[in-house]
């Protein structure tokens, strides 16, 4: 935003939306004088009386002249008047905007008037309001964490663009930009069809015989619905005549669905009902973060959220972490296309695991849950798929991203898998290449980012597949294509990677042959639905087990932890640098080894980490870190470029943290070298990467002062509950 001001704000409308942009640009110190233009003389009386308004013009070709914005708020029935009434006053230099809900019509009207839409003209909506109207319902804060969306035309001034962006961001809005067609199309739905719903059923029951009954015994789900119907009606009634194609298209679609319930109901047919319902709870919860690309927990990205870790605290007692993410994302997956219901238990309710659930979901798979860690899928078979009704939004979740495109290689429609700006750097082509290879017609961004779209009715091909890095997600991506594959597809690795996939195809009966490097299955079979114990999440656990590592007096129980031989590089580094860790009640739950892990203070020493256990240890290398920073002597980490290329530059971030608390860490292109010692107090930035946040959180246990942790909303994404258990155990963090 600029430091501008506005000299001359006209305000033509001056009921809640006008009046409320007025006060709230007035409260910013951003305008020098508004005029107020409305055909009430009482409502311009009002508004200078409340000090909306500094000046009261009833003649707007007089209001204009001179201005440097005009804002209309008027029903957008008489746009077009008042475009034609303002033209005289109008010299070019006047940037126009407008707050109405239907953006063809505005463009219409400046048509009309001008021949052409003049390059001075801004349409605009904001998505914000009550139930309240008139000058008197003004709201200065009314339009702070809303969302305004621009549609400026091709020929529109770059100039005019941004000072309406300003003025909006000024009044604490959001704003974003459409085409006029698209937003038309998505307030239809959105905005202008419930209303029209909510007019329709008061009515209806309205004419009821009993509609006194109806009436007094409503609760709060009717009030909620209907009050909307309360709205005015000539505003309504101008919305519905000038976006009448928009809403007949979505009344239609709202028709299609009404009888598909209605059929589901007379029908007794639970699956479709509990289908349609958990659909609709799921997309109510999530629709507002999928249409603005943000992630599912609010947390995330509502909200600044900083952590502030204090030296000095304990790490002793019994916790069990979240269940495995891997695991939780693949328990969805292979559930769906199973024949039969897959019940979950201990599934990870963080932000990347819901979204492959919301992904099946949109695919037409019902799912109960979560509620408390258990999950009912109601599978579709290998070929129940259904075409999604839009892209597949998949927040920050690279592991979404990468093992779905291998499922929707072969599906018999088009998708296109989007992401969060994080996931949108991150590279695709290591799966889109072989799965290219696999006659999947598959493109990305032309580096290679998100998003993925993908062309249905494509036959796969089997591949042999000698992966040029080690990838647990590249390895299931292809296995998962292979599915519908005819004949063996089969994946070799440089070196060993988690092999969840291939444990969990098994447990739900699909053969799977590994043969030390290579993993093979042929296509053409079918899944049978199981019941899945995800154990707690090894890569949770780590924090943990670092922080009583290096936390004198600390004793600490892990409980039900997933100790997958491809997964336990943390355990094996620890112990290599004098860790100590007791690996106690080993059992296998679901085809997945399990076991609790005691673990006591003890004094670590440097070591040069070997190269074999990188792939074992990938998502533990930042806690890892803390702990060479503060063991004797120094840590040398080679061969984890991959490092790199996460949700953020690990390597480079959790080295400059460390420099900031007095470590010497060098960052090497594949790795890093520590020399252990102490750590001071500092500021830190996570760059919104949840593992580095909590990393510095754990830091802390042996630091002289405060790690102040900035940009730590992401620890929702794999671990939601990380800082009421680290305060169980007894370290001391605050949040921000």
């Amino acid at each position: 935003m600029s430091d501008q001001v506005f000299d001359r704000v006209v305000v033509v409308g001056l009921g809640l939306i006008g009046g409320s942009f007025a006060a709230a640009l007035k409260k910013a110190g951003r305008v020098q004088q508004v005029i107020g233009v409305s055909r009430s003389k009482s409502t311009l009386d009002k508004g200078l009386e409340l000090g909306v308004i500094d000046q009261a013009e009833p003649d707007i070709a007089k209001a204009v002249v001179g201005a440097d914005l005009v804002m209309l708020t008027a029903p957008i029935g008489v746009t077009q008047t008042l475009l034609e009434k303002m033209k005289p006053g109008l010299d070019g230099k006047t940037i126009v905007t407008d707050a109405g809900s239907v953006k063809g019509n505005v463009v219409a009207a400046a048509k009309a008037v001008f021949g052409e839409v003049p390059n001075w003209l801004v349409p605009g909506h904001p998505i914000a309001g009550s139930e309240k109207s008139g000058v008197t319902a003004t709201n200065p804060s009314l339009y702070e964490n809303h969302k305004v969306i621009l549609t400026p035309l091709i020929d529109t001034d770059n100039t005019a663009i941004e000072k309406v962006r300003s003025a909006w961001q000024w009044c604490g809005a959001e704003v974003i930009t459409m085409d006029v067609a698209h937003h038309d199309s998505v307030l239809a739905a959105t905005s202008h069809l419930p209303h029209l719903l909510a007019f329709s059923l008061v009515d209806t029951l309205a004419k009821e015989d009993e509609n006194q009954e109806i009436f007094r015994y409503a609760a709060g789900g009717f009030r909620d619905f209907t009050r909307i119907a309360s709205s005015d009606p000539t505003m309504w009634h101008d919305i519905f005549i000038a976006n009448k194609d928009a809403i007949l298209e979505r009344v239609e679609h709202f028709e299609n669905g009404l009888a598909d319930i209605k059929a589901a109901v007379e029908a007794g047919d639970s699956n479709a009902m509990l289908g349609i319902m958990t659909r609709a709870k799921g997309a109510r919860d999530h629709f507002t973060k999928m249409l603005a690309k943000k992630a599912y927990s609010s947390a995330m990205t509502e909200k600044q959220i900083t952590f502030i870790a204090k030296p000095g605290g304990q790490v002793s007692g019994t916790i069990r972490v979240p269940g495995d993410k891997s695991i939780s994302h693949r328990s969805i997956m292979l559930g769906a296309l199973a024949e039969g219901v897959t019940e979950v238990e201990g599934f990870l309710e963080g932000e990347d695991a819901l979204a492959t659930l919301q992904a099946f979901r949109d695919m037409g798979v019902t799912i109960e849950g979560p509620n408390k860690g258990h999950v009912k899928v109601f599978g579709v078979g290998m070929d129940g798929l259904k075409p999604p009704p839009g892209p597949l939004y998949v927040g920050n979740s690279g592991t979404s991203m990468r093992l779905l495109a291998g499922l929707l290689a072969a599906q018999r429609f088009d998708t296109e898998l989007t992401g969060d700006e994080s996931l949108s750097k991150r590279p695709m082509k290591r799966v889109a290449n072989p799965l290219a290879e696999m006659n999947a017609q598959i493109e990305t961004q032309a580096d290679g980012t998100p998003p993925i779209k993908i062309k249905g009715g494509a036959k796969l091909k089997p591949l042999q597949y000698d992966m040029p890095m080690a990838s647990a997600q590249v390895k299931s991506c292809v296995l998962l294509a292979g599915l519908y594959a005819e004949g063996e597809t089969s994946v070799v690795e440089p070196a060993p990677t988690r092999d969840h996939t291939e444990r969990m195809l098994r447990g739900f009966g699909y053969p799977v042959t590994t043969e030390g490097p290579k993993a093979s299955l042929s296509g053409g079979g079918k899944l049978t639905a199981t019941k899945i114990d995800v154990p707690a999440d090894i890569s949770s656990a780590a924090f943990f087990m670092v922080a009583a590592s290096i936390t004198p007096g600390a004793d600490l129980l892990l409980e039900h932890v997933g100790i997958n031989p491809t997964r336990i590089g943390v355990i094996n580094i620890l112990r290599a640098m004098g860790g100590n860790l007791e690996v106690l009640n080993e059992r296998e739950v679901g085809g997945e080894p399990v076991a609790d892990i005691h673990v006591k203070h003890a004094p670590l020493k440097g070591i040069n980490i070997p190269e074999d256990q990188v792939p074992l240890a990938i998502d533990e290398f930042p806690v890892l870190f803390v702990a060479a920073a503060c063991a004797e002597g120094e840590t040398r980490l080679t061969g984890a470029e991959e490092l790199r290329v996460k949700e953020s530059d690990r390597i480079q971030v959790m080295a400059d943290g460390l420099v900031a608390l007095g470590v010497d860490a060098q960052p090497t292109p594949d790795g890093i070298v520590i020399q252990g010692g102490g750590m001071g107090s500092a500021t830190v930035e996570s760059h919104g990467d949840h593992r580095i946040a909590m990393s510095f959180v754990v830091a802390a246990l042996r630091s002289e002062g405060d790690i102040t942790i900035g940009n730590c909303a992401n620890v929702a994404t794999s671990f939601p509950d990380f800082v009421d258990l680290a305060t169980k155990v007894g370290m001391n963090v605050d949040v921000q």
